[in-house]
């Protein structure tokens, strides 16, 4: 069995290599981007696909790396047996070669601007002094030390920083005679952050300066990578910069470096004697299409084996839903209105639904059209593409959720707003006719709440019993049991009043695909109710009344009797 540690987390290629962790080869990823040569390349990925890691891993292998005393680093020794030094002597012949500024913006998640721009000032000084080697050679005027330093003490003004890119990759071309490689990471996350915030514009003003002088008619460019979890253009970010390539879900291109393919999990169960998971693994955690290639989601897979090789009879779980609030999902949630709640029911029950594509969206777009929101749930990983067509000059994509793991983001993320709207809600006249024994109201209300929340029916007695739980959980001076034991079985809730001299309820739930079976269902779940002595208990306790309550639920419809 392999004895190397899994790298949960871990987001440093040479700390990986250094510390030996398992490491799935990408570096193949290298040779694709120098062949294809695009100027300023745009990777669109979903969060915890491994963006941070690629970054990290061309930054060590392109780097001429110098410490503060101008010394130079020998990375080779990195990449020794790795996939590229099979790429061809013209390919590994770039390792080394460039000064590379890399960093991430993802650190600029703050609750205010000025607090989000003091990050990203820290960061960028991080570079300034990272590079300060440069200072050491005279080579530059006297304000441009001056400068250099302000930069890098953090005491430059709004528009030196602005420009501050474009002024490090002048200074590092001019000390090593070698144009420059620009790795950022996380590029939307100060402009996700910002929307939900609420200082979006100016947030998107400033990052659009910086990018501006760094990527648009830079000589003293390279290349650039960027990485992020959306495609946001139309808010002119990237204005005027007509060298940019955008590698989306949709491309094939770079398909299969970023997550894991099947035949890279296949590999890695086996290497830990986990080969028997595998259904059950690309069940949970497969599913993702970047172009045409299947991939798994990385962070889920390493988190899974890690925690098998502790307990071998684990279950999987959902270890991305812990990664991030998953507020987009929230956000069409909350906001959906009939189509898109029925649209959500149909995803989570293994259905798919078409949508125009639209690959410029921003983050001020997700209220002026579902349509856009459910582009948002596509390009960041929530759903997948199942088939495409075109019309005219449209192409709309069949979406549908990719793997179990995601369902249960969705359910999870329904069964939260549920429980906060019921948390909203007087539900005073319910209680009142349930425990007064008042079918018609009681009948009327669950309709009225059922036609205004989002179902799911994969199992549908789980369902509509845990409807019926947050429903009731408001009722006071009672105490709401599920699935008690009594006399000879359980019913399914009882209301158990802490006054004996108030009606205690027994409520029997049922469920059908008919209609024209919900009143035989509702006898059969009174009479259930009678013929398992299920107020035995009630009785023996010395409640005077007791009111027996059948529920049938198909769909989104219900009938109640009472007895």
């Amino acid at each position: 069995m392999n004895k190397k540690k899994l790298a949960i987390g871990v987001e440093n290629y040479k700390e990986i290599i250094d510390k030996s962790y398992y490491y799935v080869d990408k570096t193949l990823l290298i040779k694709e981007l120098l062949e294809k040569g695009s100027k300023v390349n745009l990777f669109i990925r979903p969060r915890r696909f491994g963006k941070t890691l690629t970054l990290s891993m061309l930054k060590a292998f392109f780097e001429r790396e110098l410490n503060e005393a101008g010394e130079e680093i020998d990375n080779r020794h990195y990449f020794h047996d790795m996939k590229i030094m099979s790429g061809g002597a013209d390919i590994v012949s770039y390792m080394g070669r460039y000064p590379v500024i890399s960093f991430s913006l993802k650190s600029a998640r703050q609750p205010d601007f000025e607090m989000a721009y003091q990050v990203l000032t820290e960061q960028i000084a991080g570079e300034f002094r990272r590079h300060s080697y440069v200072l050491k050679i005279d080579l530059f005027t006297e304000d441009e030390i001056k400068k250099y330093q302000r930069l890098m003490a953090q005491k430059a003004s709004a528009p030196e920083y602005a420009t501050a890119l474009k002024f490090l990759t002048d200074c590092l071309k001019k000390f090593h005679n070698q144009r420059v490689i620009i790795l950022l990471d996380e590029y939307d996350v100060p402009l996700e952050n910002a929307y939900f915030k609420g200082f979006y514009d100016e947030m998107t003003d400033y990052i659009r300066s910086l990018f501006e002088s760094a990527l648009k008619t830079n000589d003293s460019l390279e290349f650039a990578v960027i990485t992020g979890c959306l495609r946001i253009s139309r808010e002119s970010i990237f204005t005027g910069l007509n060298n940019l390539k955008i590698i989306s879900v949709l491309d094939q291109s770079y398909a299969e470096y970023f997550g894991f393919t099947s035949w890279e999990v296949k590999e890695m169960l086996l290497s830990y004697g986990l080969q028997d998971r595998e259904q059950e693994v690309r069940k949970w955690y497969d599913g993702y299409l970047f172009g045409e290639t299947s991939v798994y989601n990385p962070w889920s897979v390493l988190n899974y084996i890690d925690d098998a090789l502790e307990n071998r009879n684990i279950f999987p779980r959902p270890y991305w839903s812990n990664t991030s609030s998953n507020s987009i999902i929230k956000e069409l949630v909350v906001n959906a209105d009939m189509t898109a709640r029925r649209e959500i029911e149909d995803l989570i029950a293994g259905k798919y639904i078409e949508k125009p594509i639209h690959e410029e969206v921003t983050y001020g777009d997700i209220h002026r059209s579902q349509d856009y929101l459910w582009n948002f749930l596509f390009f960041t990983g929530y759903l997948r593409k199942r088939g495409e067509r075109q019309e005219q000059r449209m192409i709309y994509l069949q979406m549908e959720i990719p793997n179990q793991e995601v369902l249960y983001i969705y359910e999870n993320t329904i069964q939260e707003w549920f429980n906060e709207k019921i948390k909203a809600e007087d539900f005073t006249p319910l209680y009142q006719a349930i425990t007064q024994g008042d079918s018609d109201v009681t009948e009327k209300i669950l309709k009225t709440q059922l036609m205004s929340s989002i179902s799911y029916f994969d199992n549908a007695e789980s369902f509509y019993h845990g409807f019926m739980i947050g429903i009731l959980m408001g009722l006071q001076n009672y105490e709401v049991l599920s699935n008690r034991e009594s006399g000879m079985g359980r019913s399914d809730i009882l209301l158990k009043p802490y006054d004996n001299l108030l009606p205690a309820v027994i409520i029997e739930l049922k469920n059908t695909d008919k209609f024209t079976m919900m009143e035989e269902q509702c006898s059969r779940a009174l009479k259930q109710i009678e013929e398992k002595h299920y107020e035995e208990e009630l009785l023996a306790e010395g409640y005077r009344v007791i009111r027996r309550c059948g529920i049938c639920f198909c769909k989104k419809n219900c009938m109640v009797k009472m007895e």
